[in-house]
């Protein structure tokens, strides 16, 4: 039994290995037909028969991303570690929206969850190496994330509050409160600038330049961190593949 554990193990977890290697393959081809399967599904007039069809393909994607799952939490060396880990919550979200419509009786939840069923793309995230290290340069940077975002949310409410007071007794259809205005403070901060509700008055055309400075700064920031992270992130990984080198090469001499 141990035995074959660890081959599970090895061709679940471990891509470096030849049947690893085919295992990674095999469910990202899963994973990309279950997409064209949900693209196709949303066809007009399409035959009853390809619908019935997609639907079994559906069962059998769940079936087996189901059981790779299971075998999964079976095979880890620290199975709630894996179940509470990031990949191990994306595996979970691949299958349980299938799961949950099968009990959803109204059709808009049902629909709902057939969207959420998108998240199976998050799998292919765990044979990307670009993605590894993108998440470990969010790793890096979450302190400072965090602290930039909360500065953000900040910065959103109070855009809101004073382009609500400047544009209210110009216009009071379109600033009703305070809610109206986190529409405009998120188009403007962004530097989106739909053009649906803009500034009349003197005073709210000067506060809407300030915000748009503002704003600049709040899309390039965390821009530069996620740029500096995903750099020291890189060297990380070329001193690790250095140090590997390394130990392979001592180990060949031995």
């Amino acid at each position: 039994m141990t035995a074959i554990r660890c081959k599970i193990r090895t061709a679940l977890f471990d891509a470096r290995t030849v049947t690893g290697r085919w295992t990674a393959f095999s469910i990202q081809a899963l994973i990309i037909a279950s997409v064209v399967s949900f693209s196709i599904e949303t066809l007009p007039d399409l035959p009853s028969k390809m619908r019935t069809a997609l639907g079994y393909f559906e069962g059998l994607v769940v079936a087996m991303f189901s059981l790779e799952y299971g075998l999964r939490v079976w095979a880890a060396d620290r199975p709630l570690r894996y179940i509470f880990s990031f990949y191990g919550l994306v595996d979970l979200a691949a299958i349980l929206p299938f799961y949950l419509s099968a009990g959803a009786y109204d059709l808009r939840t049902l629909r709902l969850f057939r969207i959420l069923r998108l998240l199976r793309l998050l799998k292919l995230a765990r044979y990307t190496a670009a993605m590894d290290r993108f998440r470990r340069a969010l790793s890096l940077a979450k302190e400072e994330l965090i602290i930039f975002s909360g500065i953000s949310l900040i910065m959103l409410y109070l855009s809101a509050v004073g382009i609500y007071y400047f544009e209210h007794n110009a216009q009071p259809e379109e600033f009703r409160s305070i809610f109206d205005g986190l529409w405009w403070a998120v188009a403007t901060l962004t530097t989106v600038g739909y053009g649906d509700v803009f500034p009349v008055t003197a005073g709210g055309r000067l506060f809407t330049f300030i915000v748009l400075v503002v704003g600049l700064g709040i899309v390039a920031v965390p821009t530069g961190l996620l740029a500096s992270a995903l750099g020291e992130a890189r060297r990380q990984e070329k001193v690790q593949e250095c140090s590997t080198n390394a130990h392979s090469m001592e180990d060949g001499d031995k």
